[in-house]
């Protein structure tokens, strides 16, 4: 074989080429020359000499070359399934719609199908032309896996962006381009149709809601306040990302980059279709990366578990439109990522979502629906360990998702749930009337009977943390029908549970409560003062005991507590046709397990700021107000002698005269 290049320049006066001859040896290279220095000048005229050679080539070449055909040839049997375009093909639209936005490392183009011969003649579609080495690996995988998404026709046309066929002059040599051409559905993603004032009204006219489309969610009406339609919505558009997410597990892939840019609301069919597989990854294949080899099974759960977490993202910012913003997002995630527990996101974001938000504070009135459905189900699809995060089969099963019309047998853990939301909800309107009073004192009690943790091991690990005070079943004494000779306003009060360093079971506990001195006279409408710190420290010792219920005692007290009244009432509750398949309860238990909390000596310490810090009669009489006020248990806590109720995010404690006090986790970071 033999290679001849010869080349001038105008401004060079001199022609050099030379003759390249591979012998048939490997090793065997020579090189003569054939034109040297000349004198006379050179035209620009391109001078070509040619030579030739034995038509020779060598046997590993010649294995080479066969093994690079072989190749190609391969690589065109994998996608045969897809059709091999030309660009001549298609028809080059002059301008890409915003929502097709790709990489860095790929160009998008919209274009139509000139090829009267092609069955997508007239079709519009996209051309996404991948540039990178990566950017090809993710358009040969989107190919690959078609293979596997394409046997139920019906549901991959449904809730999966079609990939039509590629543009690839060479499929061996890397610098060769190669082009996805896939589906175009819809000009705007869901990112983009989120970030739009006028999403919600935009959005209910593309998917066309009506009677018949409502019934897929179990909902038998279309219209009503914003509140409701929203909610309408977002379980269609839930629904359909799960449906579609769940056919793409049960194919033995997961997606591993659902985004709200990556789904996409077609006019069409009225269905979100799931982006691009380019980085789906397989079930039962090991990562090469990592040395420790993990069962198929485990690594199954945890691919899924990330999808799903992918789309607790997804529905945070569907139903809490604040957190498109960037910044807030960002926050959102690293809440999450400090380790703080997903049962708490409702306290972080209430100070997170202001109350004159543009959103008018929808997001968080929707989560709140239903008994706090769909915090329960944002806590699951976010959850820290990924084994307890929630499946598409069951998420589409969950109350939050589920219309009206359609029934629901709750799982003991949301009943859990909901009895704790509702709880915390009533004692946030601060409406203390008998009613309310009465309601609390009976969630409570059955809060307590379906305690998950009733033994004292698993309180070691929940129990640490800051604990903000909500509602207490005993007194309550404000300002309002007293003359108090110095008026105290009550700010928070929470506990600080910590772990001592031996023994296991001993636990440091401190009392804080903030007050604000209001020396004004019209204290009514000017609460400003001078603030005030209450600090009670003791220690506690853990132990496992029961509660008795003692039916013959009989208590003179207006206020709720475990007595056989408040025990009547509770069954009384639970006899009714609404709770009695939920709580399957007959009679009041004769005892319950709890743990018992052994108190030591208190240390009481007060700051008042100035300028009241010097004045002690001030000081004792606010010192006195502020005992009226709050619960004795939260000043002498050694009248706390049992913990009867605790999750992650809720805790329950019963002092010596059987009042109970209801306490809320308070997060790491309480504030944005």
């Amino acid at each position: 074989m033999a290679a001849i290049g010869v080349y001038s320049t105008p401004k060079m006066e001199y022609v050099e080429g030379r003759c390249v001859s591979f012998i048939n040896s490997s090793t065997s290279l020579k090189l003569w020359p054939m034109i040297g220095r000349t004198n006379f000048p050179i035209q620009r005229k391109r001078l070509e000499v040619n030579c030739s050679l034995p038509n020779t080539m060598s046997p590993l070449e010649s294995e080479e070359n066969a093994a690079t055909i072989s190749r190609s040839d391969s690589l065109e049997d994998e996608f045969s399934h897809v059709t091999k375009f030309e660009m001549s093909d298609f028809k080059i639209r002059n301008r890409v719609s915003i929502g097709l936005g790709g990489r860095g490392d790929e160009i998008v183009f919209e274009a139509m199908v000139n090829d009267p011969h092609s069955p997508l003649y007239k079709t519009r579609v996209v051309l996404r032309q991948l540039i990178s080495p990566r950017a090809k690996r993710r358009g040969h995988r989107a190919i690959e896996v078609l293979k596997r998404l394409a046997r139920r026709k019906l549901m991959y046309h449904s809730y999966s962006m079609q990939v039509h066929g590629y543009i690839c002059s060479s499929m061996i040599d890397e610098k060769s381009s190669f082009t996805l051409v896939h589906g175009h559905h819809g000009s705007a993603s869901l990112r983009h149709w989120l970030q739009r004032s006028d999403w919600l009204p935009t959005l209910e006219a593309t998917l066309s809601l009506d009677q018949e489309s409502v019934r897929r969610v179990g909902d038998d009406t279309i219209g009503g306040p914003a509140i409701s339609r929203q909610l309408r919505l977002i379980r269609i558009l839930m629904r359909d990302l799960l449906i579609g997410v769940n056919y793409v597990h049960s194919h033995g892939l997961a997606h591993t980059e659902l985004r709200l840019e990556n789904l996409h609301i077609s006019a069409v069919d009225k269905h979100i279709k799931v982006g691009i597989l380019g980085n789906a990854s397989d079930f039962n294949e090991a990562d090469p990366a990592d040395n420790t080899s993990y069962d198929n099974m485990d690594r199954r759960r945890m691919m899924i578990a990330f999808d799903m977490r992918c789309v607790g993202f997804i529905m945070a910012k569907m139903v809490l439109r604040e957190l498109m913003d960037p910044t807030i997002f960002a926050k959102f995630k690293a809440f999450l990522t400090k380790g703080n527990d997903p049962s708490c996101l409702r306290e972080f974001l209430l100070h997170a979502v202001k109350r004159n938000s543009l959103a008018g504070n929808f997001g968080i009135q929707i989560l709140d629906r239903n008994w706090g459905a769909g915090w329960h189900l944002l806590s699951v699809l976010l959850a820290p360990k990924p084994l307890d995060r929630i499946s598409c089969l069951n998420a589409l099963r969950h109350p939050f998702l589920c219309g009206p019309k359609w029934r629901v047998n709750p799982s003991i853990d949301l009943i859990r749930w909901s009895l704790g939301s509702t709880t915390v909800r009533i004692a946030e309107e601060y409406i203390y009337g008998q009613q309310q009073r009465s309601r609390l004192a009976d969630f409570v009690e059955l809060m307590e009977m379906l305690n998950p943790y009733p033994k004292p091991k698993h309180w070691l690990g929940l129990l640490p943390g800051k604990w903000r005070l909500l509602y207490c079943t005993g007194r309550h004494i404000g300002l309002t029908l007293r003359q108090p000779s110095v008026r105290v306003l009550i700010g928070e009060a929470y506990l600080m549970i910590s772990k001592a360093s031996k023994p296991n079971t001993t636990f440091s506990v401190a009392s804080h409560i903030s007050f604000t001195v209001m020396a004004g006279r019209d204290w009514a409408h000017d609460k400003s003062g001078v603030g005030g710190k209450l600090q009670v420290d003791s220690f506690f010792r853990l132990r496992a005991g029961r509660r008795l219920y003692l039916k013959e005692e009989t208590i003179s007290s207006k206020f709720p507590s475990a007595t056989p009244d408040a025990q009547a009432s509770v069954l009384k509750r639970l006899s009714s046709k609404k709770w009695r398949k939920a709580i399957p309860i007959s009679k009041f238990p004769s005892s319950l397990s709890v743990a018992k909390l052994v108190s030591n000596e208190i240390d009481v310490m007060m700051s008042l700021n100035e300028p009241l810090s010097g004045n002690m009669d001030v000081a004792q009489k606010a010192l006195q107000e502020v005992r009226t006020q709050i619960p004795p248990e939260m000043f002498d806590l050694s009248k706390i002698v049992c913990g009867t109720y605790l999750d992650s995010r809720l805790l329950v404690l019963r002092s010596v005269n059987g009042s109970a006090l209801f306490f809320h986790r308070c997060t790491n970071d309480s504030r944005l």
